[in-house]
C-alpha cells in the first residue's frame, strides 16, 4: 500500500473536465509516474500511452515539457485528446462561437446520414433537438477550416453536449433511454461548454514552446510504434467486461461520421465482449494466472470465460509490445484493477505482472492504491452485474500501479 498514490495534492486542471469520459485516468498519477521514473534514475524525455483515451497523460506530459506519443482505437477519445493538447487561443475560440451562433439561424436542419445512423440517432433525440444539433454541426463545419485544431476543438465541444441534449439517462454508465428527460436547449448548452473550454485554455497558459503530442488513431496492438521508443510508458488498460466504449460514445461517433453503425467500432477493442474467441484453440496461449482464472469461471459462465480469455491473450501481447516500445533502462507503468465475476476473482494485475515478466522486463514493482473518487459503479450483484447498491462485493476499492523495469 502506498498512500502517496491515493489522492492528488492540488486541484485537477480544468482541461481534464472539458468532456465526460468513462473511467477517466487521474491526472496526478501521470505526474507521480514521471517522478517515480526520475527517482529510479530514468532520464524522462518521451512519455507514451498505449491506451491514451481522452489524453490525460498527453496533456500532463506537455505541461511538463516532455515529448509524448500515444494511441487509442476510439475516434471520439482521440478527438478529445487532440483538443486537450492543441495550441488554441480562448479569444479565437469565442469569436468562432459567436460566428457559429449567427450562422446557426439559417443553417440546414438535417445532415446526409446513412439510414442506419439516422435511425439510431433519432431514437435518442427529440425531433427539435435533432434539428437544432444538425444546424449547429453544419454551422461549425461551414465556419471553420476542415480538420484544423479550431474545428476539432469545436467538434469536441459539440460532442460533449450530445448526451445532455439527448434522452440518454443522466449519469447512466450504460446506454439507457429516458423518455421523461427534458433536455436543455442545444445552442445555450454549446456556448456554456465552449466557455468552459476557453477557461481551461486560459488556465493552462501558453504551451506553444513545448512539444506537441503525437496522438494516433489505432489499436495498441497494431499501430506503428514511436521511432526510438519511449523512456516511460504510462497507461491504464480497459477493464475486462467493463465498458464497451463504442457503445458509450455512439452518439458522437454517428453524429460526427466516424461510423454509420457504431458497432463496427467495437472491432479490435481490447476488453470487448464482442470478440469471437475459441477457447479450445486459444487456451495454449494463456499464461498461468490466466489459465487459473478462465477455468475457474468456465463452469459458471462459458461465454464470459471466453471473453476474459481473449482479453488476457490481448494483454499478454500488450506486454510484449510495451517491452519493444520502452527503451532499455526505461519503465512501463500500468494502472490496473482487479474485479470479481460469479464469485471468481479476476486477477488482472497478477496476470499482467506475469505477462510483463514473461515479455522480458527485469522486474515489476506493484503499488496498491485506494480509489477514492472513481465514478465507475463500485459493486456487483451475486450474478456479476454492475450495481450502485452497496453489497458485500465491493469490486473497485483498490487498484494497482505496476512498474515494469526494462
Amino acid at each position: 500500500m502506498s498512500p502517496d498514490w491515493d489522492t492528488r495534492d492540488s486541484t485537477e486542471p480544468r482541461m481534464h473536465r472539458i468532456h465526460a469520459y468513462p473511467a477517466k485516468f487521474p491526472a496526478f498519477l501521470a505526474e507521480r509516474g514521471i517522478q517515480y521514473a526520475r527517482d529510479a534514475g530514468v532520464r524522462v524525455r518521451t512519455v507514451g500511452d498505449l491506451f491514451c483515451g481522452c489524453g490525460t497523460v498527453a496533456h500532463e506530459a506537455r505541461r511538463m515539457g516532455l515529448n509524448f506519443w500515444g494511441c487509442d482505437i476510439n475516434p471520439v477519445a482521440t478527438l478529445i485528446a487532440r483538443t486537450k493538447s492543441a495550441d488554441l487561443r480562448s479569444s479565437e475560440l469565442m469569436r468562432s462561437v459567436a460566428r457559429i451562433e449567427r450562422l446557426t439561424t439559417n443553417a440546414a436542419s438535417d445532415i446526409d446520414f446513412a439510414p442506419s445512423a439516422r435511425e439510431r440517432l433519432q431514437r435518442w433525440f427529440r425531433p427539435e433537438q435533432f434539428g437544432d444539433l444538425c444546424r449547429l454541426l453544419n454551422a461549425i463545419r461551414r465556419s471553420t477550416r476542415k480538420d484544423s485544431p479550431l474545428q476539432q476543438a469545436l467538434l469536441c465541444v459539440f460532442s460533449s453536449i450530445l448526451k445532455p441534449c439527448s434522452q440518454w439517462q443522466q449519469r447512466a454508465i450504460k446506454p439507457t433511454l429516458s423518455v421523461a428527460k427534458i433536455p436543455p436547449g442545444v445552442l445555450p448548452t454549446f456556448v456554456r461548454q465552449a466557455e468552459a473550454l476557453a477557461l481551461a485554455i486560459d488556465e493552462a497558459g501558453d504551451l506553444s514552446d513545448r512539444p506537441l503530442p503525437a496522438i494516433h488513431l489505432g489499436s495498441a496492438l497494431t499501430v506503428d510504434p514511436p521511432k526510438g521508443g519511449v523512456d516511460l510508458l504510462v497507461s491504464s488498460p480497459p477493464y475486462v467486461t467493463s465498458y464497451e466504449y463504442a457503445d458509450l460514445h455512439q452518439l458522437s461517433s454517428l453524429f460526427l461520421g466516424y461510423a454509420d453503425d457504431y458497432r463496427v467500432l467495437r472491432q479490435g477493442s481490447i476488453g470487448s465482449t464482442q470478440h469471437d474467441f475459441r477457447l479450445r484453440k486459444g487456451v495454449g496461449r494463456l499464461n498461468g494466472t490466466a489459465t487459473r482464472v478462465v477455468f475457474s469461471l468456465y463452469e459458471h459462465d462459458k461465454r464470459a470465460a471466453q471473453s476474459i480469455a481473449n482479453y488476457f491473450v490481448d494483454m499478454q501481447q500488450i506486454a510484449v509490445r510495451a517491452r519493444r516500445i520502452v527503451r532499455p533502462g526505461g519503465i512501463a507503468m500500468f494502472v490496473i484493477g482487479n474485479t470479481q465475476y460469479h464469485g471468481v476473482d479476476i486477477d488482472n494485475a497478477g496476470h499482467l505482472t506475469e505477462a510483463m515478466l514473461q515479455a522480458g522486463f527485469k522486474r515489476v514493482r506493484a503499488l496498491k492504491r485506494t480509489i477514492s473518487n472513481k465514478a465507475a459503479t463500485p459493486y456487483r450483484t451475486p450474478t456479476g452485474r454492475f450495481s450502485r447498491t452497496r453489497t458485500a462485493n465491493h469490486i473497485y476499492s483498490h487498484e494497482y500501479v505496476l512498474m515494469a523495469h526494462r
